[in-house]
């Protein structure tokens, strides 16, 4: 695997989270894939983004969670190509995935951990993000 194999733009990092965190807990389900498609769709750091890469940034997850250090592989290339600034961005978008089926599992949850760690989230910081999330997402 060499890097130019995967070259990312700071879109394609956000969108590699989000898929990350959806497919943590081995099981794509369909409010997560249609929480991406959302999120991609309306928020405005999406507004110049090809869409068609979504297949190619969920290619190149799948590949790195199939070789034994691809998470650590993962989040060096969202260290190296997205900027500072949208770190909290990205871990809200893994907190809306991550709620959007209604429940977090236990391995989404240690990954969320990790982005945090990973992407310096400040605690507090994280835990309103985090409860935002759950706002946003609860059912009646």
């Amino acid at each position: 695997m060499t890097d130019n194999s995967y070259a990312m733009t700071a879109q394609d990092c956000l969108v590699a989270v989000m898929i990350a965190v959806s497919v943590s807990d081995a099981n794509i389900h369909t409010a997560e894939l249609l929480t991406i498609e959302r999120i991609v769709n309306h928020l405005p750091v999406f507004a110049s983004y090809d869409q068609d890469r979504i297949a190619k940034v969920a290619e190149i997850v799948f590949d790195l969670f199939s070789e034994e250090d691809g998470l650590d592989a993962l989040f060096g290339l969202i260290r190296d190509n997205l900027p500072e600034k949208l770190n909290e961005t990205a871990y809200a978008m893994a907190c809306d995935v991550a709620a959007a089926d209604g429940r977090i599992e236990d391995t989404e949850l240690r990954l969320l951990e990790e982005i945090r760690y990973e992407l310096t989230i400040d605690r507090l910081h994280a835990a309103a993000i985090e409860r935002a999330a759950r706002a946003r997402h609860l059912t009646l």
